[in-house]
């Protein structure tokens, strides 16, 4: 099997719903978004992600992913737990903190199993974000960044899609149009995303956060908080 083959089948894993993360648990807000009635058809999901996409996506978790990727190129173990915590700390409510956390933890357990990452200095740090073990494998398995930069941000977005199908709710025909006309949204805002500054990092969608913030009362919830 050629290299670019073994990079393509390991992106696919890392997008993967398969992947050990818990991310179908969590709805990030939508599900009190429904109920408030911001989000009720395929038009107004599309609109919800696709701000989420520009906003949060391609000024915060693409940015970061790249930097933790470097950060294991050059053996920068500071460099890499500072741009976790950074990542940590620009989530905006105590259910999308909480759900960073696990996620990590999650995939961290995963690379125990498989005893990688297992330097102290590393090991901790990996456990703080989803994208901080992610950038960690991807290193190891000298995938591409842009190669996982993908990965993460269609993993995300599949989620996203199949939340939508519980709550919004839509059908599978209409789940896989979002995620055809999404996607095409990923690939146009990656490369600018990943030529943002340090300066220009940060994330924020007031919308979503206080729609977070409300799920973490809301009387019944099939999503976690």
């Amino acid at each position: 099997m050629t290299v670019p083959s073994l990079h393509q089948l390991r992106m696919l894993q890392l997008a993967s719903a398969t992947l050990p993360v818990g991310g179908f648990t969590y709805s990030q807000g939508l599900e009190w978004a429904v109920e408030a009635g911001w989000v009720d058809d395929e038009a107004s999901f599309r609109q919800w992600q696709y701000e989420q996409i520009h906003e949060t996506l391609a000024h915060l978790d693409w940015p970061v992913l790249q930097r933790l990727y470097q950060a294991c190129a050059t053996g920068a173990a500071e460099d890499f737990a500072r741009w976790g915590e950074f990542l940590l700390a620009n989530r905006e409510t105590q259910e999308l903190r909480t759900e960073e956390r696990q996620r990590g933890a999650a995939l961290a357990r995963m690379l125990d199993g498989w005893q990688l990452c297992q330097a102290p200095a590393w090991r901790s740090a990996a456990a703080l974000t989803q994208a901080s073990g992610m950038a960690w494998l991807g290193w190891h398995w000298q995938m591409p960044p842009r190669e996982l930069a993908l990965a993460y941000g269609f993993g995300w977005l599949e989620g996203a899609v199949m939340a939508g199908v519980k709550l919004v709710p839509f059908g599978q025909q209409a789940a896989q149009t979002l995620l055809a006309e999404l996607s095409a949204t990923l690939a146009e805002a990656l490369e600018a995303a990943l030529a943002l500054g340090d300066d220009e990092l940060g994330g924020g969608l007031p919308l979503v956060a206080i729609a977070s913030a409300r799920h973490e009362t809301q009387y019944t919830r099939l999503f976690r908080s």
